[in-house]
């Protein structure tokens, strides 16, 4: 009870000086912490650990001691291995090494080659069929073969088997769609793999093989591309698990073989195996699943010899040529490239043979034999034609790749003496360099013009070349005359497909070199096509590619809503999911680009109206992270509005924000701390001395927030919004309305659940509420008291709320926050409060160090502290002295730093509780040794000398 009538008095300014850090004049000289260090080679001799040698290390600093240099007693081995070696061969070595390196470099693949992994998917995706397909499949029974056979017999049952596969063990499985032919080929890859590794490799064989066979079939002639990638697949699978054999062969006691080992460190058995292997290749009858397989396997050419793999790639491409149907045989070849830039990427002499090959037998596609396939199958020339993209699109970057220009310009002058050569044009503009081609522009397009109309779709080379157009500039001349080339071609498009594939490619041409004006033709013209019979519908995705590109490169909003089709456009999207990803995408690019704060009226309408549309998407199936994604992307736009000065402007918009974006919580929140802050701005402009108008904006403002908390569902938001809120209004001398904001807190706080979900994970609720209640004590201090209300009325309104509020039995929080109050208390009996609010009269002031006020004050107190003290006696059973033993240190600290020791009756109780902390063996002994120095510390300090007598009366005890 003597706690308040006995507050120590503070002078808060004497106590900061004494707080501040002593200030000490430093001399670093030469040397500071972050300056390197530099390390110096020394010739030393080794001395013995007693000897000490100069450092080998030197720092810029005599004085500093390098610490690993210390250990080493001032010899650095690395040093010691430089000056050991011959320098003259070092140096040697290391330039052969580099040579090698760099010529390895030139000859490697680099990271600029696109692999095949990633053309496969859009393969599959694009070259389908609905029609119906067989696959042949190996009934791959395994014959029993006695244990006690000769070598001889066990080779002649392998070839017997291999045998058996091609005279008609086989069976033929018809009327499969798609989905199943692709599992079946799945099937195929995994037997293949079980079959490897229960040590079957004539059935791996006969997999593979009977695999290779069914690309000799074109039945369904548009799934062919998409059958050679499924089967090659499994041909890459093979010739892996071939290589690797092979190699795990060649490990010498436990030593494997290097990357770029030689034939000569290749063990006999080894290469007996690998010549075995391609013996049995060379067995099988037909050509094309012979040539598949040996192609799979043609790394392992390097366990014969240097010169394997050269000598067998001509020897393959001529193959080649004996394969009669041109599909099937430039997917040999694009195979057969395939393998040659992964084993031997030097050997380009090869590829650009297999290419020239093709360019021979280029007129068979137009051939009679192909026209009467096409007319059984009821497939057109231009679509047949399209299915050979893929494969020649691979040769020709396989050659493509590092060429010099002289060679793609002589392969360029090839393309364009061959007849009917629009084929060969698309591939060369998928293939060469996106500069090669762009600094060709208007030579191609003369190409393109001159190809036949029946052939391949002119709309697919003006796509191919605008797609190298959007990687690479044209020159500046020719940029006007070829988009008008193009887009004559293009607007004259009849189908909405082809005409959307082709035009969201020049979309990005012309967004990268024209103007708004041209942009806005472009736009009006895709509307035209789009439009009718809602063909828009089946283009979502390249119309939502068109809007990226067009934001992507004009991010200035004030012109891009200029745009006059710009709008309209957005209009196609009337899907909602999809509208709503469009308005995402604007945006995104709109937070990211935007620099200024606007108040564009043509901006604010339409990003408005794009963040309304994103609102009204939110339903009560909305996921919660789409829900914050969107509240994240509207608050963006809301922080991007500023009218200046006008500020009444500003709230309007605020309001009208908040009838907008009702249902996304996040974005109230934002908007009740942009109100706050515009109140803020007002005070700041006003520099605390508000007018008529300037209050009754301000008053505006708080009315704002007032009636906006409530209808946020969090409760924790709620209550920091409501005492941010009070803050606001008391900073702005609108006192009343401060009190209506804290009032409200007060009587919210029994509304706190015992657990509150964050995260999506439950938690206890008492840490964040002890927190929040901490903040609310520390601007009760500065509050006024309401002239009609009665002394401290807000402090005792919430004392009875926490006192009312059902603890968790475990929780000491309760005491704590009680002791809180106790700090409150005792900075209220100062004579001047350690802070204050400007313009605005504190307690200090109003009672003027008032006796009835203390007196008050000190009621509170003795309350507060029975409670403590109450509340430590019930801690007094076996299982909570721990806590008891916790809390009485605390209750310490609290009167250490808070009451007047001077008296007797405080500085007992004082005592008492630091023997209660240590009573039981709980306190920690490092916290109250280090408690007692500082006791210590202080008596030293003026009208301190009392905690001299404090300090003897505080044993230490241990804790046995």
């Amino acid at each position: 009870s003597c706690f308040l009538r006995h507050a120590r008095s503070r002078n808060y300014v004497s106590e900061s000086e004494v707080c501040k850090l002593e200030s000490v004049p430093l001399d670093f000289g030469d040397y500071h912490p972050l300056k390197p260090i530099t390390v110096t080679e020394s010739k030393t001799k080794k001395m013995n650990r007693k000897g000490s040698t100069s450092s080998t290390s030197s720092s810029s600093s005599s004085s500093m001691m390098d610490p690993l240099s210390s250990v080493l007693d001032g010899t650095d081995p690395l040093s010691l291995f430089a000056a050991a070696a011959d320098p003259v061969t070092t140096t040697a070595t290391m330039d052969s090494t580099r040579k090698k390196r760099d010529k390895d470099d030139s000859s490697a693949v680099g990271n600029d080659f696109e692999p095949w992994s990633s053309k496969r998917g859009e393969i599959l995706a694009r070259y389908t069929t609905t029609e119906k397909l067989s696959i042949v499949s190996g009934s791959f029974s395994r014959k029993a073969t006695t244990t006690g056979s000769a070598v001889s017999e066990k080779v002649r049952t392998r070839l017997e088997e291999l045998d058996d596969l091609e005279e008609g063990s086989q069976k033929e499985l018809l009327n499969l769609t798609q989905q199943d032919y692709m599992n079946r080929i799945e099937e195929l890859n995994q037997s293949l793999k079980d079959a490897w590794s229960s040590d079957q490799k004539v059935k791996a064989l006969k997999i593979v093989i009977q695999c290779s066979k069914l690309l000799s079939d074109t039945t369904v002639i548009q799934f062919y591309p998409s059958k050679f990638v499924l089967i090659t697949d499994i041909l890459d699978t093979f010739g892996k698990l071939v290589y690797e054999r092979i190699l795990s062969m060649c490990v010498d006691n436990r030593v494997s073989l290097p990357d770029n080992f030689s034939p000569e460190s290749v063990n006999d058995t080894a290469k007996e195996t690998c010549l075995n292997w391609f013996f049995k290749i060379a067995s099988i009858r037909e050509l094309i699943p012979r040539f598949y397989v040996e192609a799979a396997i043609l790394k392992c050419n390097k366990f014969l010899s240097k010169m394997g793999i050269s000598e067998c790639l001509p020897r393959l491409t001529s193959m080649i040529r004996g394969i009669g149907d041109p599909l099937v045989a430039v997917y040999a070849r694009a195979y057969l490239c395939r393998v040659g830039m992964e084993v031997a990427p030097q050997l380009k002499e090869s590829l650009n043979k297999n290419f020239f090959d093709f360019l021979l037998t280029f007129k068979q596609i137009h051939g009679d034999t192909v026209q009467n396939q096409l007319v059984v199958q009821c497939v057109e020339i231009p679509l047949y034609l399209t299915l050979y993209s893929p494969a020649i699109d691979w040769i020709l970057q396989c050659i493509a790749y590092r060429a010099p220009e002289v060679l793609l310009t002589e392969m360029m002058e090839r393309c364009k003496k061959l007849g009917n050569n629009a084929l060969l044009l698309n591939s060369v503009m998928s293939a060469f360099r996106a500069e090669f081609i762009a600094a060709r522009s208007m030579d191609f397009i003369g190409m393109i013009k001159e190809c036949d109309e029946s052939g391949f779709p002119k709309h697919l080379l003006f796509r191919s070349l605008g797609l190298n157009l959007a990687l690479a500039d044209p020159p500046e001349n020719d940029r006007h005359q070829i988009l008008n080339e193009a887009w004559k071609v293009i607007t004259k498009l009849k189908n909405p497909q082809d005409y959307i594939n082709c035009a969201e490619v020049w979309v990005e041409y012309t967004c990268r070199h024209f103007t708004k004006r041209e942009v806005n033709t472009v736009l009006a013209d895709v509307i035209k096509h789009m439009t009718p019979d809602r063909a828009f519908e089946d283009a979502y995705p390249q119309l939502q590619s068109i809007i990226q590109k067009v934001i992507s490169y004009i991010y200035d909003f004030s012109l891009l809503f200029s745009v006059e089709k710009f709008l309209p456009f957005l209009d196609m999207f009337q899907k909602e999911s999809v509208r709503v990803e469009v308005c995402k995408c604007i945006m995104e690019s709109f937070i990211k680009h935007q620099q200024e704060s606007t108040k564009d009226p043509v901006i604010l309408n339409a990003l408005l109206h794009v963040c309304k549309t994103m609102h009204d998407s939110v339903n009560a199936l909305t996921l919660e992270d789409e829900k914050r994604m969107l509240a994240a992307l509207i608050n963006g736009f809301i922080k991007m509005v500023s009218f200046g000065r006008d500020f009444e402007q500003q709230l309007s918009f605020y309001v009208e924000a908040r009838s907008m974006f009702c249902n996304l919580e996040p974005v109230l929140v934002q908007l009740i701390h942009s109100v706050n802050q515009l109140a803020m701005e007002t005070r700041k402009v006003m520099k605390g001395n508000h007018s008529r108008k300037t209050a009754a904006f301000v008053r505006a403002c708080v009315a704002f927030c007032f009636i906006t908390i409530p209808s946020l569902s969090s409760i924790f938001t709620r209550l920091n919004l409501y005492l941010h809120s009070g803050q606001v209004a008391l900073a702005n001398q609108c006192l009343s309305q401060a009190d209506a904001f804290f009032k409200a807190a007060v009587s919210l706080v029994p509304e706190v659940p015992k657990m509150i979900s964050i995260d999506g994970k439950m938690r206890p609720s008492d840490a964040f509420l002890l927190e929040f209640l901490c903040n609310f004590f520390s601007t009760l201090l500065v509050v006024p008291d309401h002239p009609e209300q009665g002394v401290l009325f807000l402090v005792r309104g919430l004392l009875n709320v926490i006192q009312d509020y059902t603890w968790e039995d475990n929780s000491d929080d309760k005491v704590r926050i009680y002791t809180n109050v106790l700090h409150l208390l005792s900075a209220m009996t100062q004579e001047a409060y350690i802070y204050h609010v400007d313009k605005v009269d504190s307690n200090d002031t109003l009672y003027g160090g008032d006796s009835k006020f203390l007196a008050e004050i000190n009621k509170l107190c003795e309350t507060v502290i029975a409670q403590i003290l109450d509340h430590l006696k019930t801690l007094g059973k076996e299982e909570t002295l721990k806590r008891q033993s916790q809390l009485a240190l605390y209750f310490f600290n609290t009167i250490l730093a808070h009451g007047d020791l001077r008296n007797n009756k405080l500085n007992q109780l004082s005592v008492n509780l630091w023997n209660l902390a240590q009573k039981h063996g709980f306190a920690d002994t490092k916290t109250m040794v280090k408690t007692l120095e500082y006791i210590k510390r202080r008596s030293k300090q003026p009208e301190m000398s009392h905690f001299t007598d404090l300090a003897l009366r505080l044993p230490l005890q241990s804790r046995t």
